[in-house]
């Protein structure tokens, strides 16, 4: 390749990858020995495997060779092929064997977390307690939950902990994916699935509903007195 070491450094940036990250590699799974764009891919793939007993999930840590996507030399995880010189990847984690060309999602690697995550190192706080990563306006203004956010979504049971969507941090503590609790509230439902809790301010809505049982029991009433007066 011509050009000089910076070129080739950034030759076919965000030009390569998947419908999950843009990279200029691909990883081989050591779990199955086969090449995939991500471990989502990965994942995906083996998900649909008809044999249940086939399925299976890549542990992102365990990864250890990778494939140029511009020259296609499988080699040793790093930053920079060693054929070729190009950068696999403009963000690289050596700890978890990530790679990204989208240096605007502001990744950032989390010790306590383990794994890297994005939203910029500046906007999050770790939470002892919850054993995650939370935005920094939740700083002491959130209710901890023992590793909440080391299970599945209460709605569509996606791991929370390393799930590429957005979670929301509820009133009592519990968390779900954002876009499952606006689906749950288009479809009235106000209640913390795990506890039952409200998961809003409902003093309005309650307010409401008790106008309206005075109003029906003020109907009532005078729809008995009617009838007993012979005129209903």
């Amino acid at each position: 390749m011509e050009g000089s070491a910076d070129q080739r450094l950034d030759f076919g940036k965000m030009g390569y990858g998947c419908k999950h990250y843009r990279r200029r590699c691909k990883i081989r799974a050591p779990c199955c020995d086969e090449i995939f764009p991500c471990r989502h891919c990965h994942n995906e793939a083996t998900s649909l495997l008809k044999n249940v007993g086939d399925r299976h999930e890549l542990v992102r840590h365990d990864v250890r060779q990778v494939v140029c996507s511009v020259c296609d030399t499988e080699q040793q995880v790093q930053q920079v092929c060693e054929n070729c010189g190009v950068k696999l990847g403009e963000y690289f984690c050596y700890v978890c064997k990530f790679y990204d060309d989208d240096m605007e999602k502001g990744q950032f690697h989390c010790n306590q977390c383990g794994i890297c995550r994005v939203g910029g190192r500046e906007n999050f706080f770790h939470c002892q307690k919850c054993g995650s990563c939370y935005s920094v306006s939740l700083r002491d203004n959130h209710l901890c939950v023992e590793n909440s956010m080391h299970h599945h979504c209460s709605i569509c049971y996606e791991y929370l902990f390393d799930s590429l969507k957005d979670t929301l941090v509820m009133k009592c503590g519990h968390t779900m994916h954002f876009e499952c609790f606006h689906e749950m509230a288009l479809r009235d439902k106000y209640r913390c699935p795990i506890c039952s809790k409200s998961v809003m301010d409902m003093t309005e809505a309650w307010k409401k509903l008790d106008l309206e049982c005075r109003r029906g029991k003020k109907r009532h009433s005078q729809r008995r007195s009617l009838k007993e007066a012979g005129k209903y």
